[in-house]
């Protein structure tokens, strides 16, 4: 539906800009206090099972503190590692690793946290051809890099933002007098735009269907309810189930022939990995 996949290197690189102002500031003074010919090696080590996600952002970070630096992936995003395994491995000027060492982990166990949530969701739908989409809720800033880490981890991407489709609720429905005319204007306003309808009911969604409206978001249906709508449906728009879904419900209502089931936990209620990185003086 809206799976798109955006061009991320310009958002990595701003991203990554932006910590290392916050965090490095006009310079990073314990560093200092280590010579600045002495080197190390490091490893990132994940304390946890989890999904990998989060490499371009470690790289981008130490490329712009010190593009001497080397990092060794022994992973890839989207792969499950589990406990104790090494990620990846470093190699450097002391300093440099020093001071990227919180950036570069704080990306990577934020969308790796995300990843991780992600793959446990779709791995309870796994065989019910449901797709379960993300949301809005996303830290700001981090929009991309987390609907990134969704599709690491085996879910996809709602609309990126409230500019890319329309996604008509209840305000919007009653500001414009009615669904019909909320959808006649959208189509006029920008013809090549999908039309997403929120409803609360059945009646609701009778209107929808007539007119005709691309995907309809069945919001806090129940599960008899959800199954009705597939019914009245006939396949004549795509649904979308939301609203008060949750790891014990989502197995029945994936099976209730929805086409979507979208959820702001796969990036609102994440815990970040934990993940720590041992650095030691290089041997010369």
């Amino acid at each position: 539906m809206f799976d798109r996949q955006p061009d991320l290197q310009q958002d990595i690189i701003d991203s990554v800009e932006r910590a290392l102002a916050e965090d490095v500031g006009n310079g990073d003074i314990t560093a200092q206090l280590i010579p600045a010919e002495e080197t190390a090696t490091a490893e990132v080590i994940t304390r946890e099972d989890c999904v990998l996600c989060g490499q371009a952002w470690v790289d981008e970070v130490f490329r712009q503190l010190d593009p001497g630096v080397t990092v060794t992936w022994h992973a890839a995003d989207g792969d499950r590692a589990a406990a104790n395994t090494v990620l990846c491995s470093l190699t450097g000027s002391a300093r440099s690793l020093l001071t990227g060492e919180r950036t570069a982990l704080n990306f990577l166990q934020l969308l790796s946290g995300t990843a991780t949530t992600c793959r446990r969701y779709a791995d309870l739908v796994a065989g019910t051809g449901v797709k379960l989409l993300d949301t809005r809720k996303t830290i700001p800033g981090l929009r991309a890099a987390q609907k990134y880490a969704v599709r690491c981890g085996g879910c996809y991407n709602h609309r990126m933002g409230l500019f890319d489709a329309y996604l008509v609720k209840e305000n919007h429905i009653a500001a414009c007098g009615g669904i019909g005319n909320a959808v006649r204007a959208a189509r006029q306003h920008m013809p090549g735009k999908a039309v997403e309808v929120e409803v609360e009911n059945l009646q609701d969604l009778q209107a929808a269907l007539s007119a005709e409206a691309d995907t309809i978001m069945l919001d806090n249906f129940s599960v008899d309810a959800l199954r009705q709508a597939v019914e009245i449906t006939a396949g004549r728009s795509t649904l979308e189930a939301s609203g008060g879904i949750t790891d014990r419900n989502l197995l029945s209502i994936s099976c209730s022939g929805v086409d979507y089931i979208s959820l702001g936990t796969l990036t609102k209620n994440l815990q970040s990995i934990d993940l720590s990185l041992r650095a030691a003086r290089k041997a010369i």
